[in-house]
């Protein structure tokens, strides 16, 4: 089946003849017809399927001119870099059609963006956080809203924004015709479909936990961290094929970590994006691995559903990810639209039941391959990998030096009581100034 096949109108194929793209994809393929009958549709398929073209292709075959400067279509996402990337792919497909679209997302000042939602906006694709202060200033209203799309809803609800997704729920309107495509299907998941949906159909490219077919997976059993670096350094030296790679770190200290080391030797090659760098120095690094300046970019797992870069020729896993479906999304950066993709794992010992997990998952034990005879085996650990010494905080009570013990005290004048034997005579003096007698008995 090529686009020609699907009811598409003129100017959405000659977008996509620009593009170069003839032929859709299973996930793009199966939910076209759904989502054009107006039902609610829960798209589940990996990463690197096509899930952007699968709904914006029949939202945008359905939409129709208005001249009211409300927005028709809702599309929900969970970073940042996805806002800009669906919204470059609605300008891509719109080009021969006149559709306003606008992305919105935190970590910016937000007076900019609320003098762009007061204009006339046919699609908004945004963060669930910033839409929920747009609509609260009162300068985006999403009373016309007739299609609300959820991308990557799993991430979402990983990230934590289940009660700003709720909210934003609440707030459109009810006839609506929802659409949620996700890489896998949790019991968070399927309560935001029982609450919000209406008998949605499930449309399944991929079962979940399914790698590419056509990405090649490989696993280098390694010591330690130093001898991680002197492995992928080894690699980018002596394999050519590795022309734009993708590595992967499980947390910001790591990967900060890794870019020195890189770019010691690789200098004007290497780039790094995580949530701590700011805004522009993210969108210029992945502009810059896109174009081929940088031949290694540098990721942790928050970036891995904002990612849509084309021929990624490796993936590489420079430390296994927390959880196994995490794996599942970093490999699927590379082998997309049917190319053919490489990923590449470093584990150590520790990082071992991890690896187990993610291969129960896929049900696909990952190839091993024998770490070149050239790569220097290190010693030298970093702090994070030398195993933590807890000497006990043991506080002895010392023995009191005061003479009588700690709570000894003096007495007050008045307590102290002193036992002298005093005769009747002298009771007499103190008491009658002269001694008395007793008289006698007679």
């Amino acid at each position: 089946m090529t686009f020609e096949d699907l009811n598409l109108n003129k100017p959405l194929l000659n977008a996509l003849e620009d593009l170069g793209v003839s032929t859709p994809t299973t996930i793009q393929e199966k939910a076209f017809s759904v989502v054009m009958s107006g039902q609610d549709v829960c798209g589940i398929a990996q990463t690197g399927t096509g899930k952007t073209f699968a709904y914006l292709l029949p939202c945008l075959r359905l939409w129709s001119f208005a001249k009211e400067r409300y927005p028709q279509v809702l599309i929900l996402v969970p970073t940042r870099e996805l806002v800009e990337q669906v919204t470059t792919a609605v300008q891509q497909l719109t080009k021969y059609m006149s559709v306003e679209t606008a992305g919105f997302y935190g970590g910016v000042n937000m007076k900019g963006q609320m003098a762009a939602a007061d204009g006339k906006i046919d699609i908004v694709v945004a963060t669930p956080g910033r839409l929920v202060d747009l609509i609260l200033s009162g300068a985006l209203k999403m009373k016309n809203i007739k299609r609300l799309v959820i991308d990557e809803v799993d991430e979402m609800l990983n990230l934590g924004f289940r009660p700003q997704l709720t909210r934003v729920l609440d707030m459109l309107p009810v006839r609506r015709q929802n659409l949620m495509f996700s890489a896998t299907m949790t019991p968070e998941v399927d309560a935001i479909i029982h609450d919000f949906f209406h008998n949605p159909t499930v449309i399944e490219a991929a079962p979940a936990g399914t790698p590419l077919a056509n990405i090649r997976q490989t696993v280098y059993h390694v010591p330690n961290f130093n001898t991680k670096v002197n492995l992928l350094e080894y690699l980018l030296l002596n394999r050519p094929d590795m022309s734009k790679v993708l590595v992967f770190a499980s947390t910001k200290a790591l990967a900060d970590e890794l870019y020195e080391k890189m770019a010691e030797h690789m200098p004007g090659a290497v780039g790094v994006i995580h949530s701590n760098k700011d805004q522009n120095f993210r969108f210029n690094s992945v502009r810059q691995f896109r174009e081929g300046v940088f031949r290694v970019l540098i990721a942790t797992d928050i970036m891995a559903r904002g990612l849509d870069i084309a021929e990624v020729s490796h993936v590489i896993n420079f430390d296994m990810p927390e959880s196994p479906e995490n794996y599942i999304h970093r490999i699927g950066r590379t082998g997309r639209k049917d190319a053919e993709g490489n990923a590449l794992t470093f584990v150590t010992e520790k990082e071992m039941p991890l690896l187990r997990q993610a291969e129960a998952l896929m049900k696909f034990e990952v190839p091993e391959e024998a770490i070149p005879a050239e790569v220097e085996i290190s010693t030298v650990l970093i702090k994070s990998e030398i195993p933590e010494v807890i000497v006990p905080n043991i506080k002895l009570k010392l023995r009191s030096t005061t003479e009588g013990g700690g709570a000894f005290h003096e007495k007050l004048e008045k307590n102290k009581k002193v036992n002298v034997k005093i005769s009747h005579k002298e009771k007499m003096q103190l008491k009658y100034g002269k001694p008395k007698k007793r008289p006698k008995k007679r």
